[in-house]
């Protein structure tokens, strides 16, 4: 079963994770890079882990940096 996806929402949710795991990095940042990694997933057939996937995705890029 599907979801309807919400990217705003996806976004927010993705970014507040971030900032729980890297409170050193500025709002803009996080934000930043939450709403590449949500962009491009949701452009996936299945959306339903789109929050889950773009957090994991985010935080290895941040830790990268």
């Amino acid at each position: 079963m599907t979801t309807e996806f919400n990217r705003d929402e996806a976004i927010r949710q993705v970014t507040e994770g971030l900032r729980k795991k890297f409170p050193d990095h500025s709002d803009e940042q996080l934000r930043s890079v939450a709403t590449e990694e949500v962009d491009r997933l949701a452009t996936k057939p299945v959306t339903d882990y789109v929050i889950v996937l773009g957090e994991r995705a985010a935080r290895k890029r941040l830790k990268a940096d």
